[in-house]
Order: C-alpha cells, then sequence, then structure tokens
C-alpha cells in the first residue's frame, strides 16, 4: 500500500476526469467512491448523494479524487510526470492529454480539467544527468525549443548531431 497518496481537488468534475485518466493510460482502475451525505452536504455546500472521492490508481500510481467546489483550482505549481519509452507514447499521450486543454513549452500540457503534466522521454533524465556540461547544455537548447518532446532531436543534439 502506497503511504502518500496526492489528492486532486475538482470543482465538480472529479468523476468524469478520473474516468478520463484510467482510459488514458495502462494499468489503471478505479477504486473506493463515497458520496456526500447529509452532514458533508451541508457543510459543501455540494448535493447530497453526489460524489465527494474516488481512489484510482494510474499505471499503478495511487491518487484521490476530490469534488470539493470552486475554492481551489490547479495550477502549474504541481505537475505530474510522465515519463516515455517511446517516440509513439510522447505523440499519443500530448495529444490525449491536451485534448480541450492545451499545449505549453518543454513538454508540459494541461489537460481539459486544468491539471498539469510533463510528457517526457524517459531517456531525457539520464541525458540531463551526463557528466559532459557539453552535452547537457545543447539538450537544453534543445529542449528549450520545443513545445511537444522530440526524443530524435534530443537525442542527436546529446550526442552532437545538429
Amino acid at each position: 500500500m502506497q503511504k502518500i497518496i496526492p489528492c486532486l481537488w475538482f470543482n465538480d468534475t472529479a468523476e468524469e476526469a478520473v474516468a478520463f485518466y484510467v482510459s488514458v493510460f495502462h494499468r489503471s482502475r478505479i477504486g473506493r467512491v463515497t458520496r456526500y451525505g447529509e452532514a458533508g452536504a451541508a457543510a459543501s455546500g455540494r448535493p447530497k448523494g453526489t460524489v465527494m472521492t474516488m481512489t484510482f490508481q494510474l499505471e499503478g500510481q495511487s491518487f484521490m479524487a476530490l469534488n470539493g467546489g470552486p475554492t481551489f483550482t490547479f495550477t502549474e505549481a504541481i505537475s505530474l510526470v510522465v515519463d516515455c519509452k517511446t517516440q509513439h507514447e510522447i505523440d499519443t499521450l500530448t495529444a490525449t492529454l491536451s485534448a480541450g486543454g492545451e499545449q505549453g513549452p518543454c513538454g508540459w500540457v494541461k489537460d481539459r480539467y486544468g491539471l498539469s503534466w510533463q510528457i517526457v522521454p524517459a531517456a531525457l533524465s539520464k541525458m540531463m544527468q551526463d557528466k559532459d556540461p557539453e552535452k547537457t547544455d545543447r539538450v537544453m537548447k534543445a529542449l528549450l525549443q520545443m513545445q511537444k518532446l522530440d526524443l530524435a532531436t534530443l537525442t542527436r543534439a546529446h550526442r552532437g548531431k545538429t
């Protein structure tokens, strides 16, 4: 069992968002669903019987979603990083997660619910940890020119082949 579980605060779209996220990622599932009872509905202003929280897993990582009302919204201060093995995976996840949302620089996307994701090649971490500062600088310069990340271009930059 995972000791620390991120909780994602939605206004009233937790159920819709969770269903979307579970459809996007493999090894994913919806867990427990709790609903607002009388006391919770009175305290929150949410209708009695509507979804209050949902637990779910994406690729084995546990999360909780809360329909907490409009008090808080997502910012880029928190993002979910997705390590991708292939360019196809980068392309697919970027397109799917940004549909109804937006693509940003350096592999960042914001989904239709306002949650920020970083769609990155798994190999990028190794490239950026290279002991040769010229290699890491070339990779960073290439990365800063991109929206959706291009694994082949980053690999060429790392190797010094532009």
